[in-house]
């Protein structure tokens, strides 16, 4: 209500709060102010190491971030969000974890639906694109270490349309699985419409399905 009064523009959620300000001197006033308000009338302790005055490019807020484009406000995904979120499908996506494919497509499907709706207010799409590169190259590693047996690397990579003297030639590399999944050959038997079909859901796929719903 003070903030109101004075006519700040700010957002809140539970105890994180951005106050958006014209100037830093502004700011720094309104810091002390806000500051001696909480602590004084509402017996509160403010956090001075995470409270601090700066530009809207360095601001992290619920995993947003920040920016201006020809004048106006826009959001985007804070980079540390962005590794969080790739670390967990990474670990959704390892095979230590004991799972069958059944149960890692729907753990994927679900945390991959959930993030993209809680982010879906950012500008994220050329961004998603490339983690969607990243993340299919992970769900060919996994396949490919399924197959394990030449034998079986053979008989797929042939029923997958690879002529078999190609497929002869992958089913006895050496490579690394890593190398192998980001390989074109392995791209254009295992190809994303597949992967599509098989049940996957990517994170551009569901962002542009859910911002034409919105």
């Amino acid at each position: 209500m003070v903030l109101k009064s004075r006519g700040h523009k700010f957002a809140r959620y539970a105890d994180d709060m951005v106050i958006l300000c014209r100037s830093r001197r502004s700011a720094q006033r309104i810091l002390k102010s806000i500051t001696r308000f909480i602590e004084s009338r509402l017996l509160l302790r403010v956090n001075k190491e995470k409270s601090k005055v700066c530009h809207i490019r360095e601001v992290k807020f619920l995993g947003y971030s920040f920016y201006k484009y020809k004048g106006e406000g826009r959001l985007r995904i804070n980079p540390k969000s962005v590794e969080k979120m790739k670390a967990k499908i990474k670990k959704l996506t390892s095979r230590s974890n004991g799972w069958g494919n059944t149960r890692r497509k729907e753990a994927l499907r679900q945390y991959i639906t959930g993030w993209v709706q809680y982010f879906k207010l950012a500008d994220m799409n050329n961004l998603l694109l490339r983690v969607d590169e990243w993340f299919r190259r992970r769900i060919r590693m996994v396949i490919w270490k399924q197959w394990k047996r030449i034998k079986t690397k053979l008989t797929n990579l042939i029923k997958l349309g690879v002529k078999k003297s190609k497929a002869w030639e992958w089913a006895n590399t050496r490579k690394s699985y890593w190398r192998v999944a980001g390989s074109y050959i392995l791209s254009t038997a295992i190809t994303n419409d597949r992967l599509r079909k098989a049940g996957y859901v990517f994170l551009s796929d569901y962002y542009r399905k859910v911002r034409i719903v919105n």
